[in-house]
């Protein structure tokens, strides 16, 4: 089942799930590393570079997220689910998904601010836009940080809601985003 259906996600929207989870936790990961590298490091210009170009290959995987889920069904909550647990739900994909665009364009911003493109894997590159702001690396800079933060805040929470899906309500949302199920 490659596409979801009314009570499960498809293969393709769990991998992307994955994957995008992936991304996140090694993005941050390795953002929270490379701001204490000196510019003498030798790991410097190597952070930075694959930071970039993972971050690039998140954003494309991220437009390709969104247009699958306009273009496709989205699974229903689970039976006997709260409606407020449903709203809180719903907004933390909401928040997710807003930090991610933020986190992607100040990313950008900040990377293309002194009007250089951004080489993705020695691939292709990016190109910056044809102006940029006073200040915009140090703007961008922090939107980029305190957005990556505030992610990994609501992500945290997610995956909590998740494990008390799992554990304690005993229901099948966790599972249904690890692989697809049945329609009831």
């Amino acid at each position: 089942m490659l596409k979801n259906s009314k009570s499960s996600y498809g293969w393709v929207a769990i991998l992307v799930h994955w994957l995008m989870a992936l991304g996140v936790f090694g993005l941050f990961g390795l953002g929270v590393y490379m701001v204490e590298l000196t510019y003498y490091d030798a790991w410097y210009k190597g952070s930075l570079d694959l930071h970039k170009s993972v971050g690039i290959t998140l954003a494309a995987l991220l437009l390709f997220r969104f247009g699958w889920r306009l273009l496709g069904t989205q699974p229903e909550p689970v039976a006997g689910s709260s409606k407020a647990m449903n709203r809180v739900a719903h907004s933390a994909h909401k928040l997710i998904y807003l930090a991610l665009v933020v986190i992607v364009t100040s990313g950008y911003l900040i990377s293309t601010a002194d009007g250089r493109a951004i080489e993705v894997f020695n691939l292709f590159a990016v190109p910056a836009l044809p102006e940029s702001v006073a200040n915009q690396e140090d703007i961008a800079g922090k939107i980029h940080f305190y957005a990556a933060y505030g992610l990994i805040a609501v992500v945290v929470l997610h995956a909590l809601g998740a494990l008390k899906h799992h554990f304690i309500d005993k229901d099948k949302t966790l599972i249904r985003m690890i692989k697809p199920l049945k329609d009831d």
